[in-house]
């Protein structure tokens, strides 16, 4: 049974509710309101914004001696609530009870238009006694506006010389947040608290560098392996922190990445491989409630495949916990496809993979459970080309092996008809294939390879379309796995994600997606995290277009240094259709690398929309890769 609150919507976004009542730092406070109410001779609950579901499912109310739950909007008298039959907020003056719970935020006014209804001498008290402090609050007035809720979390690791580094920059600046800061609560892998602390971050795009070892010797800390909740106070334009996060060996040949969380936990993830017979894959389960995940409500099962195994033990609140896949499948294999039953306890999760002596990261999707096929991206197929397109690097074939592997992302996702094209860096077509309409039960691994059957381009990109010459209808939801291996060292890396419209002016639904505001976005700003000396970082920019667009991009490489203030600038070209690979220390001279160090580059182009992928270089065939984010 999936936890009963609704965390994100695909019509609304995200739920501040639900924020509000799991916020780490909100915890003591719920934890006192609900030992009140368990004290109270009875419990009338007014719930006017059908709130109080939401809240018994992250705080237990089972010792409190409710008598009645009474709502306001005349038709929702007679549903259940809690297993009781609501009753209309006008009867409240009947109820026997000593104490009046209002279930709502700001409940002032709440509160007062039923002062005179309230029986004699009852107590009222409302959800506001687990406010967050004010400091942490964006605006004060209004509770739940969406930036009061600005956070994220990450995993965290400083153990046996491995190390987590977690990059963003103060993007919140550039929508006119003045004074901002951000709080960070760092927890263990048991979901105990080893450290608070909070930063004032500078008034200009300053970068934020979270390093493991500093926090570990700053607050004298043991080792530890867990996760670190953020949370931005002063944010504008962005309720969520993004960040890249660099997974870091630094006595041996492991080097990864991977990127921010969504902040709001799903029913289902997919997109998890199976190890290959020299793997082992770890699943990273990190509670990311208050409340502890019951046995039994973590399970893992084969994509196309009904059955579900699930975890038979609990994990406490704010614990994460490494489940070895092999320990509830020990037969599966890649390329098979492993879905992950989350109850919405969790935020997206990250996975491991060891082989040998190296180990890598990447992240499962959200799968969706509300996708319908939708007759009409076949339809407008004249008007906007391509349509949706999933770009990926080929990275330079004569080093790396590059593969991919279709996901389902959608419960609905029975058939799924996809092509594969690689392009040259130039953006001409190089080789293609269609996939065929592969069953939702099937995994099908493409080893680029085997496409390009002995042509070499220096570099280049594959994109992955819907195959139209299939007659299957399709959703707009393409995912894949891309992975790539070292064919020197073995060393590999991974990273998924899905496909969107680009570059065109013309808009279907919310696409092509704005970083901020309505469609269509047209225009690019991504960041580049640059890594720690003697790492090198990479980069592979991509011109995907749904429609033609303009013949070559105008896309400036803008070096920042740690306090956001621009160092230098360099102009590069991309043909519409194509990529570019560069690197840090090929770009920017010594001098000016050395001016801007702890800072970051922001790839910034007005003309069109590019889709980046970053990454670090570093001795004994050591890599990392995954795509980067915009703001």
């Amino acid at each position: 049974m999936a936890l009963g609150i609704e965390t994100f919507s695909s019509l609304n976004g995200g739920n501040s509710f639900f924020k509000a009542v799991t916020h780490p730092e909100a915890a003591g406070g719920a934890a006192s309101l609900v030992r009140r109410l368990a004290k109270a001779g009875g419990v009338a609950v007014y719930d006017p914004l059908g709130f109080l579901e939401g809240f018994a499912a992250c705080h237990d109310l089972g010792a409190a001696a409710i008598e009645g739950v009474y709502v306001q909007a005349v038709d929702e008298i007679g549903r259940h609530r809690l297993g009781r039959e609501a009753l209309p907020v006008s009867q409240i003056g009947d109820s026997a009870a000593d104490t009046i719970l209002v279930a709502a935020f700001d409940a002032d006014r709440l509160s007062q238009q039923i002062a005179h209804l309230a029986p004699r001498c009852a107590q009222v008290v409302t959800l506001d006694a687990m406010r967050l402090e004010p400091a942490l609050l964006t605006n004060r007035r209004t509770y739940l506006d969406p930036l009061n809720f600005v956070t994220n979390f990450a995993f965290f690791r400083d153990l046996d010389g491995h190390h987590t580094r977690l990059t963003t920059a103060n993007y919140w600046s550039g929508y006119g947040a003045a004074e901002t800061s951000i709080w960070f609560v760092l927890f263990d892998g048991a979901g105990a608290v080893l450290a608070r602390w909070s930063e004032r971050l500078a008034p200009n795009a300053a970068a934020i560098v979270v390093d493991s070892r500093q926090v570990r010797a700053r607050f004298n800390l043991p080792a530890f392996e867990g996760q670190l909740f953020m949370h931005v106070a002063g944010a504008a334009g962005h309720d969520m922190v993004k960040y890249a996060l660099d997974i870091i060996d630094e006595n041996g040949p492991s080097l990864s990445c991977t990127h921010d969380a969504n902040a709001w936990p799903a029913d289902l993830y997919a997109g998890l491989p199976a190890p290959r017979e020299d793997e082992r894959v770890i699943l990273w389960v990190q509670n990311s409630l208050p409340i502890e995940i019951p046995a039994g409500e973590i399970a893992l099962g084969l994509i196309g495949d009904n059955r579900q195994i699930a975890y038979a033990e609990p994990v406490a609140p704010f614990a994460s916990v490494p489940l070895d896949v092999a320990t509830l499948l020990p037969d599966a294999r890649w390329p098979q496809q492993i879905e992950v039953t989350a109850g919405r306890y969790m935020v997206r999760s990250r996975y491991e993979v060891i082989r040998g002596g190296r180990r890598r990261f990447a992240h499962v999707n959200v799968e969706r459970t509300d996708l319908k096929p939708n007759p009409e991206i076949r339809q407008l197929r004249p008007m906007l080309g391509k349509g949706y397109i999933l770009p990926a690097p080929l990275l330079p074939p004569e080093r790396w092996r590059s593969s991919l592997l279709p996901t389902p992302m959608a419960t609905t996702q029975d058939i799924l008809p996809i092509a594969a094209t690689v392009y040259d860096q130039t953006g001409a077509e190089v080789a293609r294939t269609s996939l065929g309409p592969i069953a939702r039960r099937e995994s099908v691994a493409l080893d680029l390879d085997t496409l390009l059957n002995g042509t070499r381009p220096r570099f280049g990109h594959v994109e992955l379309t819907y195959d139209w010459d299939c007659p299957e209808e399709v959703d707009g939801w393409l995912h894949a796995l891309f992975r790539y291996e070292d064919r020197a060292s073995g060393h590999a890396a991974e990273s998924s994600f899905g496909a969107h419209i680009f570059n065109t002016v013309l808009t279907y639904r919310d696409e092509p997606q704005s970083y901020s505001g309505r469609a269509p976005g047209l225009s690019t700003r991504l960041f580049l995290r640059l890594g720690e000396a003697p790492l090198d970082t990479l980069c592979h920019l991509i011109y995907p277009a749904s429609t033609p667009w303009r013949t070559t991009s105008s896309t400036d490489l803008i070096l920042n240094d740690s306090d956001g203030a621009e160092i230098a600038r360099e102009r590069v070209e991309i043909p519409c259709g194509g990529s570019l690979l560069w690197r840090y220390s090929e770009t920017f001279d010594a001098g000016t690398r050395a001016r801007a160090e702890g800072g970051y580059v922001v790839v910034r182009d007005t003309t069109c929309r590019l889709f980046g992928y970053h990454g670090l270089l570093g001795e004994e065939g050591r890599f990392s890769l995954d795509h980067m984010f915009g703001f």
